[in-house]
């Protein structure tokens, strides 16, 4: 088979020059994704003493452990459900302003900050002797200041500050992707703004919405160093990701900590596989109403 025969052979199949590029990237994703995956499953199932789910049947024994995924998912999805619910409508504001690219920059801000920096900064703003409770203070509306760091509710606001511009880009391409021709067609119809958003916004909306919720909520279940600034990390925010730490650098059982965080993974998968099955529930059929 001569070259050019060959060449003519393998682009049927689908490997030429361009399918080639893809090459380096592959290479990447198997060596900083796939391989790292596989070494952690193989370790999760090698401990140091016992069979191959000693580690798990650990974890899931001991109460002081399993609970962290409790934990995770109550600071998790309320995080990502809030940040998507204000994402939405800001996203659809924006959209329509002449600044747009002014007020997204200002939007966005947070996350050139860092989970470390807003952590500290929030000790700072939410602490007994913080600005926040020292103008309640001085306004009358507190006698004495209010807890809000080192428990759940200063975690929660770490991560809704860092997670929120996140939602925020993803949701305001969607909902700029949306062709106005559609909106205008329905107004001329006679629908009101409300059913402009059920009928014809939402249906488009839910696949990116269903993203966006999926990659905030993995974002937000990731949660350690807020976790241990700003929460408590031997009680409530003691979420999955301490516990795996805990248990490879201060136990030094890096087998256990390999198991926790392969559960981790399960857990993150399992709330994806759900909100990926539930968004056919809200509309079956071709989105099409995008531009471009």
């Amino acid at each position: 088979m001569s070259q050019s025969s060959l060449r003519v052979h393998l682009a049927t199949k689908g490997l030429d020059g361009t399918t080639l590029l893809v090459v380096p990237g592959l290479l990447v994703i198997l060596a900083l994704f796939i391989y790292p995956f596989i070494y952690g499953v193989i370790d999760s199932v090698t401990p140091t003493d016992g069979q191959w789910y000693t580690n798990y049947v650990t974890f899931f024994t001991d109460q002081f452990q399993y609970r962290t995924i409790g934990a995770t998912l109550w600071l998790a999805l309320p995080v990502t459900i809030v940040n998507l619910a204000l994402a939405l409508p800001i996203a659809f504001r924006v959209r329509l302003m002449t600044r747009q690219r002014l007020l997204t920059t200002i939007l966005v801000l947070p996350v050139t900050l860092g989970t470390v920096f807003i952590a500290d900064g929030l000790l700072t703003f939410l602490g007994p002797q913080g600005w926040f409770n020292r103008t309640l203070i001085l306004i009358g509306l507190l006698d004495a200041p209010v807890k809000l760091t080192n428990n759940y509710w200063g975690v929660f606001a770490s991560l809704l500050i860092s997670g929120f511009p996140f939602a925020f880009l993803l949701t305001l391409s969607y909902v700029t992707g949306i062709d106005p021709a559609i909106e205008q067609a329905a107004a001329t119809l006679g629908a009101n703004a409300r059913r402009r958003f059920t009928k014809v916004f939402l249906p488009l909306l839910v696949p990116g919405l269903a993203v966006t919720f999926c990659l905030s909520f993995v974002q937000a279940f990731a949660v350690f160093p807020s976790a241990v600034l700003l929460g408590a990390p031997a009680g409530p925010t003691r979420v999955i990701s301490i516990a795996a730490y805990q248990a490879a650098f201060e136990q030094y059982n890096h087998s256990l900590g390999s198991a926790i965080a392969i559960i981790m993974g399960i857990v993150e998968l399992l709330i994806v596989a759900a909100v990926l099955m539930l968004r056919s529930f809200f509309y079956r059929g071709p989105v099409a109403g995008t531009k471009g």
